[in-house]
């Protein structure tokens, strides 16, 4: 009986549902219903709602399907506040009419359905995910008309969501998440305009579910719609922003790999997005972040070399680097009784240790052990996070052996080495046999720039105690000879001492030197050996550079001696006239300069000094055209500055014959060139003796404290016959006594 009413009602249209388009329909709503629902009869209206959608929502007659579609929307009008009491079995045969090929019953079956949640208000929130769920796929539909009538729909939802207190984000993230992650168009910017709500109510905190959907919402800022990218903008935006506010409440580290996959995107708005937030979360969280570290300079280190059509994102990354690098402190060179501490006190079985997180590679995230523990760690203010060295160093490893990464990206990985040098030294040491070879490579680098940083990290790595081993320690020097002069390697007394990194505080300028020092000068002359453009090109500033940050008279007297071995007597002579060049020109050897001249200081050297009272020039020289060369760039630097103080000895004729006699047999050494010339013109300026005599000497009488001006003048005379019989010494047996007092 029931069902014929119904039929006879749909057929004679004595009711409609309210229309989406807005129209009030004031029709009077089922007689049948509204009966029922005075005398209480639930169960009778269970059965008319059943034959509603069973006999005729759910029908294969499309008009049958429209019909009941405006049955169970009248029903709702009818029962009014009741309508939560049946909500399940209204709404359920009208969702699945959002599936009707049909648009005209999709839209019936939306007019429907915004009736149902109008009178319904509130009440829907416990149906809110499957609601939601068909909205999102009508807000993809390909018809305007029911596009148009779901964003009614979605406004009328919204609204309820806003006012009501009770809604349930637990249950609806999962659903959230599951949905963000659509690639069509229409359904992203439903997806945003929803959290862009939920965001905006004060009872509900989005902020705790945001590691679930971040990935999303960074997938989404790359559609190819102008409009969704700017509503996902605003979205991260707002999260951003709260997150400033409320950063104790962050879940930072599960979001860390996240912003680490994006800051890497193609996407310029999503890297420098990521960028952004990366930049915050390093400020904010600190040490929380480093952990993550590896995984962050894989992201940020390649965006150090953009160019100015990605200024924002190089500027952002650089910031990010910079943060980073500041988190890393002494501290972090302690032992690994800081990773023991952590595993008594999050463990109350002491037996069972705790799993370390895997080192990861170069391209990979780290700290993906367990999230719980890693949460418990960071709350507790008794444990500290510890540094991943490991992961840091492959990962800067990696980027030096890069080819293709830019100059800036290179200087950034050798200031971050440098770092870790000063910073945990005695950690860092366990690297260098594996950072030493790509260190040397990287002196062949084309920027001055990048070679300056790279000797910075070498002679840290040459000059920082917590080097130090017994003897020297690498493989590739060569054994000891006998009566090898042993280098200069003072040991501090506070070094590696027990009490922490205080004892390895020493600036790279300071003369003390490890083991690795002598290693790494065997392996520089192999390499300008290997190499001879880069001998040619930048041997000079190398060496020179490497003065200034150590001690110069170490490095002189060490690759004195290693030459002293060398079979190679070509790259031997070559090397020795570089050296020599260095010694009477550069101003970063003026100290040492001064201690040769001065005498004033004990001098190390590998022989006994000559007698001053040797023939000045030895008859036997083999005057070449390299030789001649040579005495030719002699007379030049005796020109120059630096060898002001020699010239004024020309003065004192009577203490200084020897010297005036070893620039007249340089002359007549020379051909009849510019060279000849020039110093012909200057032994004329040498005064008559007998001059010098009648008025007395031009220079007073040296100090009391200091050698005799025959002394001093002999002492350079002799520095000045090394140069000129340098090529003699290189082509003779350098391993004779005799020839090594010359060479030194």
């Amino acid at each position: 009986e029931s069902k014929e009413k119904i039929s006879a009602a749909l057929a004679g249209n004595r009711t409609r549902a309210s229309r989406v388009a807005g129209e009030n329909s004031t029709t009077e709503p089922p007689m049948l219903v509204r009966e029922f629902v005075a005398q209480n009869n639930t169960s009778q209206i269970k059965h008319v709602i059943l034959i509603l959608s069973q006999e005729f929502a759910l029908s294969q007659h499309p008009h049958s399907r429209k019909g009941g579609l405006i049955g169970l929307a009248a029903c709702s009008i009818a029962l009014g506040k009741d309508s939560g009491l049946y909500l399940k079995e209204l709404i359920e045969p009208v969702l699945t009419c959002f599936n009707d090929a049909d648009s005209r019953l999709r839209y019936y079956a939306c007019e429907a359905l915004y009736n149902i949640v109008k009178v319904a208000r509130g009440s829907v929130l416990p149906h809110f995910n499957v609601l939601f769920d068909g909205l999102s796929k009508l807000a993809a539909d390909p018809d305007p008309n029911v596009k148009s009538g779901s964003e009614l729909l979605d406004r009328l939802l919204k609204d309820i969501v806003t006012e009501s207190n009770q809604f349930d984000l637990v249950g609806f993230i999962p659903l959230l998440r599951e949905r963000i992650y659509s690639n069509n168009q229409y359904a992203r910017q439903f997806i945003i305009s929803w959290i862009l709500v939920l965001e905006s109510v004060p009872d509900i905190n989005l902020l705790d579910y945001l590691p679930e959907i971040l990935d999303g919402l960074f997938q989404i800022l790359g559609d190819n719609s102008k409009e969704i990218r700017k509503m996902c903008e605003v979205a991260l935006g707002e999260f951003l922003k709260e997150i400033k506010k409320n950063p104790s409440s962050v879940k930072f580290a599960e979001m860390a790999n996240i912003l680490v996959i994006h800051c890497q995107a193609a996407d310029d708005l999503i890297q420098l997005t990521a960028m952004c937030w990366m930049r915050e979360f390093i400020q904010l969280a600190g040490r929380v972040m480093l952990p993550y570290s590896s995984g962050i300079l894989t992201a940020v280190l390649p965006c150090l070399s953009y160019d100015d059509r990605k200024k924002n994102i190089k500027e952002v990354a650089n910031v990010c680097n910079q943060s980073l690098m500041k988190l890393v402190i002494p501290e972090d060179d302690e032992m690994d009784e800081a990773k023991q501490s952590i595993t008594l006190s999050a463990e109350p079985n002491p037996e069972e240790p705790i799993s370390k997180p895997e080192t990861a590679s170069s391209g990979s995230l780290d700290a993906s052990g367990d999230s719980n523990l890693f949460s418990f760690l960071c709350s507790s203010e008794r444990i500290q996070v510890t540094l991943n060295l490991d992961g840091i160093v492959q990962v800067l490893d990696c980027h030096l052996h890069d080819t293709s990464i830019g100059m800036m990206t290179r200087i950034a990985v050798l200031k971050w080495l440098y770092h870790l040098y000063i910073k945990t030294p005695r950690k860092m040491f366990r690297h260098t046999d594996s950072l030493f070879p790509i260190l040397l490579r990287t002196l062949s680098d084309e920027s001055d720039e990048v070679i300056l940083k790279d000797l910075e990290v070498l002679a840290e790595i040459a000059s920082s105690p917590a080097g130090q081993t017994e003897g020297y320690g690498p493989s590739e020097a060569a054994e000891p000879r006998p009566g090898q002069v042993e280098l200069h390697v003072p040991i501090r007394s506070s070094q590696l001492s027990s009490s922490g990194p205080k004892g390895l505080e020493c600036s790279p300028s300071t003369p003390t030197m490890n083991s690795y020092f002598y290693k790494f000068m065997i392996n520089l002359l192999k390499r300008f050996s290997s190499e001879r453009k880069l001998l040619e090109t930048r041997g000079a500033f190398i060496i020179r550079q490497l003065c200034l940050l150590l001690n110069a008279e170490n490095i002189f007297h060490s690759m004195a001696d290693i030459l002293l071995r060398e079979e190679d007597l070509k790259f031997a002579s070559t090397m020795v006239h570089t050296l020599n060049t260095i010694l009477l020109t550069s101003s970063e050897l003026f100290q040492l300069r001064n201690q040769l001249k001065d005498l004033r200081t004990p001098v190390r050297a590998p022989g006994v000094p000559l007698g001053g009272d040797r023939d000045t020039l030895s008859g036997d020289l083999e005057v070449t055209v390299d030789f001649l060369t040579e005495v030719d760039k002699l007379v030049q630097l005796i020109e120059c500055p630096i060898f002001t103080y020699l010239r004024l000895q020309l003065l004192d004729v009577k203490n200084n014959p020897y010297l005036i006699k070893a620039l007249y047999g340089l002359l007549m050494l020379l051909p009849q060139s510019s060279a000849f010339q020039l110093l012909s013109h200057r032994l004329q300026c040498v005064p008559n003796p007998e001059l010098m005599q009648r008025g007395g000497p031009c220079v007073g009488p040296p100090p009391r404290d200091s050698p005799s001006l025959s002394s001093r003048s002999s002492r350079v005379f002799r520095a000045i016959r090394a140069v000129s019989q340098l090529e003699h010494l290189i082509n003779a047996d350098l391993h004779s006594s005799k020839h090594r007092r010359l060479l030194s």
